[in-house]
């Protein structure tokens, strides 16, 4: 079984408006109301690829059962411990006469100690049998640490450990030999304390530099120029396919979750790559989450490279 870990869930709130004034009632045009969270996309992404799995969290009230009711009305098995507060929800409001968005973020509610507790007595029933993606931020009262107890979990139980998320600490964890890492630029980056690159060939260099110190696959997304894979045998580079974006969140979630599904039925790195390109390309160009009904077309842009050390640019 694949398990979704999202350890810092949201509703998010996208409000339309054509105008927004300081001081008076400003009427909407419309919204929507989404349950959001790195886990809980992947989760979504894995059942829409027809691949079972099961969303794990934690969270509190009101806004907690709302996630759960959602996933539960996709079809989606989870198990939310809940605490004291309320899950947190996010602002997201596009003022069409002003050609702006403007994001609230909230941080959410404190987890206690017996809430982690809890959740890692779950944790320790995952088999060599199982998956566990572990996606996004950490709700208050987490420490980022709380990775490499999952990490050292993973080693002794032996479930694949798939890592989404931008906290340093992940390097502490290879050791335990996650199976996979999804960093972005920026993230991968920030890791060995340096600026963005501008070139391939030093984002190529830093993931064979995690793959060297016990990552066993790093998945590097790449946004508008597409994806790198880097695995101990081979280097694969993807294009990525002209659109025109209209909201990326969930962009990496989406690529994230169409990778494992294709590792998990079999498909060769080629084509998983590909379509994993693809699938997230097409939530950069929609409101929300692919739904793999329009893929083709870019699957059919994107062109894959083996690179080596003498290649690459």
């Amino acid at each position: 079984m694949i398990y979704t870990l999202t350890l810092n869930p949201a509703i998010d709130l996208f409000i339309t408006t054509q105008d927004m004034q300081p001081n008076r009632v400003n009427r909407t045009q419309n919204y929507e109301v989404q349950a959001n969270g790195k886990g809980v996309n992947v989760s979504i992404i894995l059942q829409r690829l027809g691949t079972a799995n099961t969303a794990l969290g934690v969270g509190a009230g009101f806004t907690l059962d709302y996630i759960s009711s959602f996933l539960t009305a996709h079809q989606i098995p989870n198990y939310f411990l809940k605490d004291q507060g309320i899950t947190r929800i996010n602002v997201f409001t596009r003022v069409l006469n002003q050609g702006q968005e403007y994001k609230l973020v909230n941080a959410g509610p404190i987890i206690s100690p017996a809430i982690q507790a809890q959740l890692m007595q779950r944790l320790k029933k995952l088999t060599a049998q199982d998956w566990l993606c572990v996606c996004g931020s950490f709700a208050q009262g987490i420490q980022p640490a709380y990775l490499k107890k999952i990490g050292q979990l993973s080693q002794q139980q032996g479930f694949k450990l798939v890592v989404d998320t931008a906290y340093a600490e992940v390097l502490q964890i290879l050791p335990y030999r996650p199976y996979l890492i999804k960093p972005n630029v920026e993230e991968l980056a920030a890791w060995f304390h340096q600026p963005a690159p501008d070139n391939l060939t030093q984002i190529v260099t830093w993931g064979q530099s995690l793959v060297l110190q016990g990552a066993q696959n790093v998945l590097v997304s790449l946004g508008a120029q597409g994806a790198v894979l880097i695995t101990p045998q081979q280097i694969l580079y993807g294009t990525a396919p002209a659109i025109h974006v209209l909201n990326t969140a969930g962009a990496g979630d989406t690529m994230l979750g169409t990778f494992v599904a294709g590792r998990n039925q079999g498909l060769t790195d080629e084509a998983n790559l590909v379509k994993a390109i693809a699938a997230g390309s097409d939530t950069a160009q929609k409101s929300w989450l692919t739904t793999f009904q329009q893929i083709e077309e870019l699957q059919a842009q994107i062109k894959i490279q083996t690179l080596s050390a003498s290649r690459m640019s």
